[in-house]
């Protein structure tokens, strides 16, 4: 009798044996930094392959706008011995970008310029057309100024772009029927591996080169005008297409490479801390398995010691 109540004091002091354990929260909160490590880890792999892959490309894409820089500086040395006697009022904006992400702020710096220049008053008119080469600029101007936008273009400068895809985007832009004097084409600037700026080459068209005292010094065919306007176009176009090209590799370079490093930081911390919740959950347990064994020998003793002694007392 004395046995079973000393055994039933014993366990209403021992805990539940159907209750959770103290560190289950723990445990839980390391799963999830395990599969955050994982999914960074996958992160920073990705991003290491999109920069070595953009450090390929961006090599191409520099010899290609060393020859495309060529049709630019002959259209500049033309514009620059004919300036026009009057400066031109209506202009057409042309936004160079591309389809394509993942390249830091290539395509809101050309969307601002755009937006700037035609909130100058004095340099543009409010209403003057605007044409984007590129869905991610169309998106972004589309929003402030879809009443300006007349034509879009896209699909264009996947690969590195050719002199084709230039004049085929000219010949739509004649043959589109809006009415400007000259053509501001807005584009990213290279200037070295880790910086561009957005920079306006302006062409003007077939009316302003035959008003030109420098064109009306010579005696020329009617067509020679319209043909060397859609030319230069063209030209400019392909330097503007080729430059940003370069430009986009090499954002999307540098892009990848700080999402690599931010990757690995965060590697860094998450793996710290998955140590110290691991350590911490270890040390609980050893905790919880000492302070078990300590108790369940308190109660041995607390039990054994009476009985003991009663044993003693009968025997006498």
């Amino acid at each position: 009798m004395f046995a079973r109540s000393s055994l039933s004091r014993i366990a209403s002091q021992c805990p539940t044996l159907g209750a959770a354990p103290q560190n289950a929260r723990n445990m839980a909160t390391l799963r999830e930094i395990e599969l955050r490590l994982k999914s960074v880890r996958n992160i920073e792999k990705i991003t290491k392959s999109m920069k070595m892959i953009a450090s390929t490309k961006l090599a191409k894409a520099q010899r290609a706008m060393q020859a495309g820089k060529e049709y630019g500086s002959a259209n500049s040395e033309i514009f620059q011995h004919t300036p026009p006697e009057t400066p031109s009022k209506r202009k057409l904006f042309v936004v160079v970008s591309s389809d394509k992400g993942l390249c830091g702020g290539i395509h809101s710096s050309v969307s601002k310029a755009t937006r700037r220049a035609l909130a100058e008053s004095e340099q543009a008119d409010p209403a003057s057309p605007v044409m984007v080469i590129g869905d991610k600029s169309k998106g972004q101007l589309s929003r402030v100024l879809g009443q300006n936008m007349t034509m879009t273009f896209n699909q264009i400068g996947r690969d590195i772009p050719t002199f084709a895809d230039a004049a085929g985007v000219a010949d739509l832009i004649v043959k589109s029927g809006v009415e400007y004097d000259s053509v501001s084409i807005v584009y990213n600037k290279f200037l070295s591996a880790i910086s561009y700026e957005p920079t306006t080459v302006e062409v003007t068209n077939e009316k302003l080169l035959k008003e030109s005292p420098g064109f009306r010094a010579y005696e020329m065919e009617d067509d020679f005008a319209k043909d060397l306007a859609e030319f230069a176009l063209a030209n400019a176009i392909y330097a503007a297409l080729v430059e940003a090209h370069a430009c986009e590799q090499s954002a999307r370079r540098n892009a990848m490479d700080n999402a690599s490093n931010n990757a690995k930081d965060m590697i860094n911390k998450l793996t710290l801390q998955y140590n110290r919740g691991r350590q911490a959950a270890i040390t609980n347990e050893l905790v919880d398995i000492i302070t078990g064994t300590c108790r369940v020998f308190h109660l041995t003793t607390q039990f054994l010691t009476p009985f003991l002694w009663s044993l003693g007392a009968s025997a006498l």
